[in-house]
């Protein structure tokens, strides 16, 4: 277990690396000229001073030299400059200078990243507990007309697209009938009620919408794992069905919605746009978005960044809960 969980490490700072090198080449030495963007956002634009912007950036060096000090920022910091006479020292984890609030972006993801974690971690485990108790009822009473009915009716939500669920809920749960109280993000030390009732609706949103999905695949997994011989020799001992069906039955059933719901959650926590533009809360998602609609080009290589570790992270973490959730697979 442990050579196994050291060479997923390695392979995974692998993985982060080369992905650092792709979000660096795509958002910094692509067609857009960051220096364009800062000059033209400052007033008028002369390529004198475009020029200028471009040497202060570092812009006029080669390629491995400006990946070499994005690589020195993340580690030991470093000093950036956005202009003449506009140098910035930038702590480690340096991961830039947003162009447009000319702040630190590792102090701006502390600032809003908890509001995406709180968002994430509640409707994450919400629409887990609601989809994939479903699923397990379908398979418990598969053919009948309970069975029937969960699954067309899951089948029908699926097909709404989640932005139009939560864009309705808002017009009329909130705004059109105030049967919710206002949302948005309070922080959850200042006020633990006002904190819990801002983030209600996006949570039950989020939960109900994205539950149908897991009641499929929860309600697939279980019932070929119900066809398993250890099932029906368990059955032929006696014991009780619902001891067969959630001891030995679930606990195998569960391993491939764990690996979906580890890669969904690490999505999440990168960033529920439609969540947090809709219902106004101030997270990663909606500062990315903004981002991009800005050019802030080192907001946006930060959102992907951030993302991408997290997805490997949590691939890492869902490999390894395999050995715990089902015995039968070796990771060696």
């Amino acid at each position: 277990m442990f050579g196994y969980i050291v060479r997923r490490l390695v392979a995974s700072v692998l993985v982060v690396v080369v992905i650092s090198m792709i979000v660096f080449a795509l958002f910094f030495l692509g067609p857009s000229n960051p220096a364009a963007v800062i000059c033209n956002a400052n007033g008028r634009c002369t390529p004198e001073r475009q020029a200028t912007l471009e040497h202060a950036l570092g812009l006029d060096q080669s390629v491995i030299p400006q990946y070499g000090e994005f690589v020195k920022g993340v580690f030991v910091g470093r000093t950036i400059s956005v202009g003449p006479g506009a140098d910035y020292d930038c702590g480690a984890p340096c991961l830039g200078i947003s162009f447009r609030s000319k702040l630190e972006i590792t102090e701006l993801l502390k600032d809003k990243y908890p509001a995406t974690l709180s968002l994430a971690v509640v409707g994450g485990s919400l629409y887990l507990l609601i989809g994939s108790t479903l699923g397990i009822l379908a398979a418990k009473y598969r053919g009948s007309a309970t069975d029937r009915i969960l699954v067309s009716s899951s089948l029908v939500f699926s097909s709404i697209p989640y932005y139009l669920v939560a864009l309705l809920a808002w017009l009329f749960l909130y705004n059109e009938y105030r049967l919710f109280p206002e949302t948005g993000y309070f922080a959850v030390t200042d006020n633990p009620v006002k904190w819990a009732s801002g983030l209600l609706l996006p949570w039950l949103v989020l939960g109900f919408a994205q539950s149908p999905q897991y009641a499929r695949f929860g309600r697939g997994s279980m019932v070929e794992t119900l066809s398993e011989d250890f099932i029906r020799t368990a059955s032929a001992k006696g014991l009780p069905r619902n001891k067969v069906l959630f001891k030995h039955g679930l606990r195998a059933a569960i391993v491939p919605i764990v690996t979906i719901f580890g890669l969904d959650m690490a999505f999440l926590l990168a960033g529920t746009v439609f969540t947090e533009e809709i219902f106004d809360i101030d997270g990663i998602g909606a500062w990315g978005l903004d981002g991009i609609r800005l050019l802030d080009f080192p907001v946006i290589a930060a959102t992907v960044l951030v993302g991408a570790i997290l997805v490997v992270v949590a691939n890492l973490v869902v490999d390894i809960a395999y050995s715990f959730l089902d015995p039968r697979v070796r990771l060696a």
